[in-house]
């Protein structure tokens, strides 16, 4: 049996065309980190001589060894069908088996708005408006760490988000309350940078 070794260079090819397919940096990593695992898992044997019973050998240590949520094994199979569809082209035949099929659909936990506001009368300075653009504009986590002052169009009140999920922008609405804070902030910004 062949050993993944650098010769066979298996990730980095896995990592080009998930790349030209467009996925996201962090679902990149995430697959990979899947696929690594998995191989170390068998003993540093190469996917295309394994199949369904290995991927289901992986699965099951996952949720019994080292107990995993369901979503974490989800994400696991998923980066292991891309794997085996898409880079070693071996199709695994009807693996629905493999997947949850106790998913339970978690209702979010919502803040009222008078919980919101006590949360955001406590942050001040550029956190506040960074976490009332979270709240306001719907941005995620990273979109907002990442966002670019040339991004920002405080005439038309808005934002263009370009580092998304996906490939596509998408142009979300400024809450008028956020348009000042978020003027002086870029202005704070601009001075910085004189």
């Amino acid at each position: 049996m062949e050993n993944v070794d650098r010769k066979t260079r298996l990730l980095p090819q896995m990592r080009d065309i998930l790349a030209r397919n467009h996925y996201s940096p962090n679902t990149i990593q995430t697959y990979l980190h899947w696929t690594k695992q998995y191989i170390y898992f068998h003993n540093k044997q190469h996917p295309k001589y394994l199949g369904v019973d290995d991927l289901t050998q992986f699965l099951t240590h996952l949720a019994t060894r080292k107990q995993v949520s369901p979503s974490t094994q989800a994400q696991a199979l998923n980066a292991l069908v891309y794997l085996y569809r898409h880079v070693l082209k071996i199709d695994l035949g009807d693996i629905d088996f493999l997947r949850s099929s106790r998913r339970f659909k978690n209702i979010p936990t919502v803040f009222s708005r008078v919980e919101v506001t006590d949360l955001l009368n406590n942050i001040h300075g550029k956190l506040r408006v960074m976490a009332s653009l979270l709240y306001g504009a719907g941005l995620r986590v990273n979109e907002c760490v990442t966002l670019r002052m040339k991004d920002v169009d405080l005439a038309m009140k808005s934002i263009t988000v370009r580092n998304g999920k996906g490939p596509k922008a998408r142009v979300v609405p400024i809450p008028e309350p956020l348009l000042g804070p978020l003027q002086s902030v870029m202005i704070h910004r601009k001075v910085l940078h004189i």
